[in-house]
């Protein structure tokens, strides 16, 4: 008897856990972090053009979903930083932590990082710091811009039946720790 409970137990939790790919889709960090690699291009030029200007390469980005804050991505990464000026040409690693909101554009089957923003930057070598320290404004609003046009992760309607399902009846998105999580309408 005990054993056709244990797999009665087994039997339900299986069509729950069928019935819940039926009513929503998970993206986890790793799927997120793959696709931040894939797709991540951003470099800018920031400065006046012959008096000080920086050339910023984004690298090495990694998600941390729901983790710090809730609903919230936190991504952590390296920020190469070519200077030229007056006083010569001078090179630095930033390591960033940058902070924010996901959204899900149904029409493009799209999550996309937006109010993005620069929560901590330290630099190597450490006497670039004040330089950092004055182009962190326009590096903030360079990567706003660059996350909200640019999508962190997109459905692939080809990808599986899931993604599908996903980018045909979404209604938005839940942060949860780890993942996100794209509920579906009936």
């Amino acid at each position: 008897m005990k054993k056709i409970v244990v797999a009665a137990a087994l039997v339900i939790s299986g069509v729950l856990a069928g019935c819940n790919q039926l009513t929503q889709y998970t993206v986890s960090e790793n799927e997120i972090n793959q696709a931040l690699q894939k797709r991540n291009n951003f470099a800018k030029d920031i400065g006046l053009p012959g008096v000080a200007d920086a050339h910023i390469v984004l690298n090495n980005l990694t998600s941390a979903i729901g983790r710090e804050e809730a609903n919230k991505v936190t991504l952590n990464g390296d920020a190469a930083l070519d200077m030229n000026s007056l006083f010569g040409s001078q090179k630095a690693t930033i390591v960033l932590k940058l902070k924010a909101l996901p959204v899900f554009n149904k029409e493009q089957g799209a999550i996309y990082l937006q109010e993005m923003e620069v929560i901590d930057a330290s630099v190597k070598p450490e006497k670039m710091q004040p330089v950092v320290q004055t182009l962190l404004p326009y590096l903030n609003q360079s990567l706003r811009n660059y996350f909200n046009h640019q999508p962190a992760y997109v459905l692939r309607e080809d990808s599986s039946k899931g993604e599908a399902l996903a980018k045909k009846y979404a209604k938005g998105l839940e942060v949860k720790p780890g993942e996100i999580v794209i509920p579906f309408t009936h």
